[in-house]
């Protein structure tokens, strides 16, 4: 570990007359290009962080319909419980490998439309499958001679007894194919949903200056609330009796249907909203690079030198050898390349401050998807006693059809506390200090879980859950806005054999060698993928150790807790 003094490089340092003159060569030199890259040297707008963000809003469109259906519909076709925690390990297990592989990828595509574009247009495609595959897994299944739900000709005065407040469940499930496909959809759908936010951020980050990169991140934010409360309050709506509803089959389809046309517009307008700098380019001109602050440091020191010189001429030669070491450290670490070798090392051989980072980021999502992958279950079963393996038009399956929808609306909150808390978490920052923001906001939620957890019922579904709202705003802000810092301040490049520079108060990691952004955003980003498997398999135990589906909520409050702890840890520079 070494330390560095750095001055605040989101606001004074951008003041410089020197950073400012070498924002002007840089824009003016990225304008002689036919594609006009200039852009990218410029500070953004919030509408132009909005148009970069839409992508992610239609993730979250996606994210909702499926954490909200996907259960009660593998219920719904005769999946067990603790089958089904099982069914949500499968995608993370995979993504855990190939998250960060594709953020490798990303750092190092050559296609004149960019390194992160490319990826993200990939991941839609496989994304929009899922949408399709997930509500009509069931039509596919009929097609392929499933019979569906199958009553025996003994029961008699069937429609009396579903209609009466009876329990009905003497029916048998024949879905093996809808169980097939449901489940395949499910896989494309939660796959590429949380590695498109990979792409999606280092796209973000790449074209917007880094004095910019807190405003980006939390308008990414926004949107992602914007995104989800809008989702998941389409989802609490009853289509049936609409006309979208009776063309596509009922509620759920139609939900799904609208998402993947939201998706495809969303995406549609971020990949369209600035041009990247193809990494060709970026390799051949030093003035296309991102400035950062050890490019600045660096033009600082030659520039000093320079002014010496005037006077020593006799110290030409020591001036030769520091302009080509501060000039060629920025263009070997830019363009080597990461072997297969080098990937592996950047996951399991990470720097400490990187490390600590993925930790807290792990016990975060392992609160959120403990919370958002099983709250429309709870509800249902726990808030309106509903029964999903009840025949479907059973009165104990309508009850918990009706706790569903009304779990959506509750998710709409939480949504709309994720937007309401990322609009204010810069100012929070800037005000209250980042260590505050990241361990009090953890602590709240833990707080609100527990509450939630002792006493299950219909208003406290809606109170508490906008708790959870301001961890899923703490996700998507801070390890990459704290990211961004570790890259921009050359957290992984500045090295010295005593460990610490003199005056120093920030901690800087020695590399191995250079890290990619994209690579550590998935390597960060990943634990998603992580939590996912944990919760996944661990969660049908738990919940069958407590007799409870509010077995769920208890491990949203103890992992939110451990997280707050945790962040306590995390190297904050001077954020």
């Amino acid at each position: 570990m070494v330390a560095g003094a750095v001055g605040n490089f989101h606001t004074a340092q951008w003041n410089d007359p020197l950073v400012l003159e070498m924002l002007r060569t840089r824009e003016q030199n990225a304008k002689k290009y036919p594609g006009d890259y200039s852009h990218v040297f410029r500070t953004k707008s919030r509408w132009d962080l909005i148009r970069i963000s839409f992508v992610v809003m239609g993730m979250e469109f996606a994210y909702s319909a499926e954490t909200a259906f996907v259960s009660p519909i593998l219920l719904g076709i005769g999946v067990e419980h603790q089958l089904m925690t099982l069914v949500w390990a499968i995608s993370p297990l995979i993504g855990f490998f190939l998250a960060p592989i594709l953020g490798t990828i990303s750092d190092r595509c050559r296609l004149g439309w960019g390194r992160r574009r490319p990826v993200l247009l990939g991941l839609s495609i496989t994304l929009v499958i899922g949408c399709i595959l997930v509500p009509f897994g069931e039509n596919v299944g009929m097609l392929l001679g499933d019979l569906g739900e199958v009553i025996p000709e003994s029961s008699v005065n069937v429609t009396e007894t579903l209609r009466s407040n009876q329990d009905f469940y003497d029916h048998e499930m024949d879905f093996k194919w809808a169980i097939v496909f449901t489940i395949l959809g499910t896989l494309l759908l939660d796959f590429s949903a949380d590695t498109c936010q990979t792409p999606s951020r280092a796209y973000l980050l790449d074209v917007c200056l880094p004095k910019d990169h807190g405003r980006a991140c939390s308008t990414f934010s926004i949107m992602a609330g914007v995104g989800g409360s809008v989702g998941y309050a389409m989802g609490g709506i009853n289509w049936d009796n609409t006309t979208f509803g009776e063309m596509l089959g009922g509620s759920i389809k139609t939900v799904f249907t609208l998402v993947a046309i939201i998706y495809v517009i969303g995406s549609i307008l971020t990949m369209t909203s600035f041009r990247e700098i193809p990494l060709p380019l970026l390799e051949k001109d030093d003035l296309l690079r991102p400035l950062t602050e050890s490019a600045i440091n660096a033009e600082r020191a030659k520039r000093n030198p320079q002014i010496i010189s005037k006077a020593f001429t006799e110290s030409s030669k020591d001036i030769a050898t520091v302009e080509s070491y501060q000039d060629d450290s920025d263009v070997e670490e830019e363009s080597s390349a990461m072997s297969l070798t080098d990937f592996l090392k950047s996951i399991f051989m990470m720097p400490k401050s990187i490390a600590i980072l993925c930790l807290t980021n792990l016990f975060c999502w392992m609160s959120h998807l403990s919370y958002c992958l099983f709250f429309t279950d709870f509800v249902g079963e726990e808030v309106f006693k509903g029964n999903p393996a009840a025949h479907s038009q059973s009165l104990e399956y309508q009850l918990y059809l009706e706790g569903v929808r009304y779990a959506c609306f509750g998710m709409a909150i939480y949504s709309l506390a994720c937007s309401c808390y990322a609009f204010t978490i810069e100012k929070l920052i800037k005000v209250l200090r980042a260590r505050i923001v990241y361990c009090g906001g953890l602590l709240i939620d833990a707080t609100g879980m527990l509450m939630m957890a002792l006493f299950p019922n219909k208003i406290t579904v809606y109170v508490f859950s906008a708790t959870g709202g301001i961890v899923y705003a703490l996700l998507f802000t801070m390890p990459f806005l704290l990211l961004g810092q570790y890259h921009a301040k050359g957290q992984f490049k500045v090295s010295r054999s005593n460990g610490e520079a003199a005056g120093s108060t920030a901690s800087v990691d020695k590399p191995e060698r250079k890290r990619g952004l994209a690579t550590d955003i998935a390597v960060v980003g990943g634990m998603i993928f992580v939590a996912q498997i944990i919760v996944s398999l661990g969660m049908g135990s738990f919940i069958s150790l407590l007799g409870s589906t509010t077995a769920v909520i208890y491990a949203a409050a103890l992992f939110s807790f451990l997280s707050a702890i945790l962040a306590t840890q995390v190297v904050y520079m001077d954020l």
